[in-house]
């Protein structure tokens, strides 16, 4: 089984990813976390804007450099936005993700082109959503429970800009797929939406399995 959950950034498509793999006993990748690991290692060479080097980083990625913890930061985060612009980072993971989709017995993965390019034919596809203002207040909450200094005006701002740069993008703009049902989490808590998004899915595999 594949579940595909899309969303912008901070609408909750990454801890619903993590609890509905559990759930179901499949694996889980969030797939921003490759976009964050190529942006960091371009940050750390001082070529954020070198599409070719991304290109080159995403090919050479360590799956194990997925548990870093600065991919979790803000500087990572944004640049991520960025590199995902370019077709050639986007064509270099491509590959990666579709082969852990396929790998048994199933997987989740959560980001913003799961389920209109890399798992097109997912049993199930979320698109998780939730207002702006929300989710600059979620993000920042979880920056402060890490100890960061936190700006959320400039926390909103940077979100804006990054929801227009996905979805203006001409390669995989963030959009919900035409079969994907949409779960707005603005007014829910963690389990609220995770309750939602389980019946969700539970109706869609059901209804896959008997048409």
């Amino acid at each position: 089984m594949i579940i595909a959950i899309d969303g912008p950034a901070a609408s909750g498509k990454g801890t619903l990813g993590r609890r509905i793999a559990a759930h179901y006993g499949l694996r889980h990748l969030d797939t921003g976390l490759l976009y964050r690991a190529v942006a960091l290692k371009l940050i750390h060479r001082d070529m954020l804007d070198d599409a070719d080097a991304g290109a080159e980083e995403a090919r050479a990625l360590d799956p194990a450099f997925l548990a870093d913890p600065m991919l979790r930061s803000e500087a990572a985060g944004a640049g991520a936005s960025i590199v995902s612009v370019y077709p050639q980072v986007r064509q270099a993971l491509l590959e990666f993700q579709r082969r852990f989709a396929s790998e048994a017995p199933g997987a989740v993965l959560d980001g913003r082109d799961i389920g209109t390019v890399i798992c097109p034919d997912a049993d199930a596809k979320l698109f998780v959503i939730a207002s702006a203002e929300e989710r600059a207040r979620r993000r920042a909450l979880e920056l402060r429970g890490r100890g960061e200094d936190v700006d959320e005006a400039a926390i909103l701002a940077d979100i804006r800009a990054r929801d227009h740069r996905d979805m203006s993008r001409a390669n995989a703009p963030l959009k919900a797929a035409d079969d994907a049902v949409t779960l707005d989490t603005t007014a829910l808590d963690a389990d609220a939406a995770f309750a939602a998004a389980v019946a969700i899915v539970d109706r869609l595999v059901v209804k896959a399995r008997t048409a």
